[in-house]
């Protein structure tokens, strides 16, 4: 998740910022980091295109899955080694073969069928492969079952390639962490310039996609970590309405704000993806929610002309931030209104700036009930927060050589669920977020509210930190418990960078039809070209 959002707001101004990011980051270029230009067989290949040449034999599962293990072998761990797979499923290939026997046994199960999928390593699956967060502290947790989500890709057909790195507890151990980093998985790189960060905590999911390690993967977010890495790496993401995903077997933060999501390189793949892996859980019950609100199939809301007649609300504080971004956002207006949108100019961030202090409090008492409850469960020696804290403490030069555990620490100190500070947090936090989207929504009459989802990505920092350029378009849909989804807006300065859209709860049809519409009026996804550095480092090429 991202946490700087409500523990530290930068007390920099927008002027200033990308000078200082620039300062920190590393300007000579390594002649030994390069490797031979490569050509992929599967770039950018879509799940249709996968589905088709499977349908017509040109390819098999097995044949595609071993792409991908190649293609993160060269790419993921070898020439480039962007580091965002943590570990890969020593059965994919086997789950393959039996994938493609029922193919030509003519039974196919859907859009997934025979599909290698990565998923977040806080997502259990009950196989060879550990979930933990990005924790050392978890190293050897073997989940007893699927995610309720990963229970719906197998069903689907899918094959578990693998899982991808993250920040390590999803972002919430540090105010100074590098997104990204996890002391078991180390840093993932940003596939567009290798020493800017990939953002987090989904950032292997991200980078993965957008490197074509896979077509498609899932995220999580409490607050970020699906939009943020998604508008850095250059990928359409989706954040669901809290409710509209199980989050039964995924190591949890705040059940008033977690969810999984889609990461896919587009708007319709992640459709695709979103429409499989919803669906009612008794073993979570915020989904009840979702009865009779959510879809089967969420692709039915692809139109290419549905930003015609569409009333969109554009976050006004957001129009001149950073004049790299700031011109993109005027053609990305421009573009809406060509193609039948009317815009109008908004003031959704002013309603919701002083939620920061109480959206913390919400986290820090829910992580700590949510996480006893998950690590209560385990079978190793970890049964606790108290027990993880200890075990960084013990084990602190491999599990906080950088950076520290304050979150934990001050998140361990919280009381129960009952303590009257949590009860009026939540009920602040939710009151404010719902109110300010719904009425600006109905005041106005819009369809949905946009601004950028981010700025261009900072230099990696492990020593300080994180740089955030002032946007954060997914917040207050993030504290609402409200949808949004992040697709690719352009190029800033060689680094891309999404547009949000936002809504109201439940409203996934109504962002998909407005994201696919930009999207496809648009196409400003740019494949990454593993750039050295930023801004002489040579292109790498694969």
């Amino acid at each position: 998740m991202n946490r700087r959002n409500f523990i530290k707001r930068t007390a920099m101004t927008s002027v200033m910022l990308p000078s200082l990011i620039a300062a920190a980051c590393n300007k000579v270029s390594s002649p030994e980091e390069k490797s031979k230009k490569t050509e992929f067989e599967l770039q950018e290949f879509t799940l249709d295109d996968l589905q088709k040449r499977m349908q017509d034999g040109t390819y098999t599962s097995v044949r595609i899955t071993q792409l991908y293990l190649d293609r993160i072998a060269q790419v993921d761990k070898q020439n480039i080694k962007l580091n965002s797979i943590i570990e890969l499923n020593p059965d994919a290939l086997a789950i393959a073969e039996v994938l493609d026997r029922e193919r030509k046994e003519g039974k196919v199960r859907g859009p997934l069928h025979g599909i290698p999928v990565l998923i977040k390593d806080n997502i259990d699956t009950a196989d060879k492969m550990m979930t933990t967060a990005g924790s050392l502290a978890l190293s050897g947790n073997h989940a007893q079952h699927d995610a309720f989500l990963v229970t719906q890709l197998r069903k689907a057909g899918a094959v578990i390639l693998g899982k991808t790195n993250l920040s390590e507890w999803a972002n919430f151990r540090s105010t100074r962490s590098a997104s990204g980093w996890s002391s078991r998985g180390g840093q993932t790189k940003n596939p567009y310039v290798l020493d800017r960060n990939p953002c987090g905590s989904s950032s292997g999911s991200g980078a993965a996609v957008s490197a074509n390690l896979c077509a498609v993967a899932i995220g999580t977010e409490t607050n970020g970590s699906i939009g943020c890495p998604s508008s850095i790496n250059g990928v359409v993401g989706i954040k669901p309405t809290v409710g509209l995903i199980s989050r039964s077997g995924i190591i949890p933060i705040s059940h008033t704000q977690d969810t999984a999501g889609p990461m896919t390189r587009t708007v319709k793949d992640a459709a695709v993806l979103l429409s499989i892996i919803t669906g009612e859980d008794p073993e979570d019950t915020a989904t009840h929610e979702s009865q009779g609100k959510s879809q089967t199939d969420y692709t039915k809301y692809l139109d290419a002309a549905g930003l015609k007649g569409k009333r969109i609300g554009v976050e006004k504080s957001f129009l001149k931030v950073h004049e790299a971004v700031d011109d993109l956002l005027k053609q990305t207006l421009e573009t809406l209104k060509q193609q039948g949108a009317e815009i109008i100019e908004v003031d959704l961030m002013s309603l919701v700036k002083d939620l920061d202090k109480d959206e913390f409090d919400v986290l820090q008492y829910e992580f700590k009930d949510g996480l006893n409850r998950y690590l209560g469960k385990l079978q190793g020696p970890v049964k606790s927060l108290k027990d993880v804290i200890e075990f960084n403490k013990k084990n602190e030069a491999l599990a906080m050589p950088f950076f520290k555990q304050e979150i934990l620490e001050s998140s361990e100190k919280k009381e129960s669920l009952e303590a009257r500070e949590y009860k009026d947090a939540v009920k602040k936090t939710l009151t404010v977020s719902r109110r300010a989207i719904d009425t600006i929504m109905k005041d106005n009459n819009l369809h949905a509210i946009c601004g950028p989802t981010n700025g261009p990505s900072w230099c990696t920092d492990v020593v300080n930190g994180d740089f955030f350029t002032g946007y954060g378009m997914y917040s207050p849909a993030a504290v609402a418990g409200y949808p949004s989804i992040s697709v690719p807006m352009g190029m800033a300065l060689d680094l891309p960078v999404g547009l949000t859209f936002l809504a109201r709860a439940y409203e996934e049809p109504v962002l998909i039809t407005l994201a696919y519409a930009y999207e496809q009026a648009s196409k400003k996804r740019v494949m990454p070209k593993f750039k050295i550095s930023f801004p002489v480092g040579d292109s790498v090429g694969v």
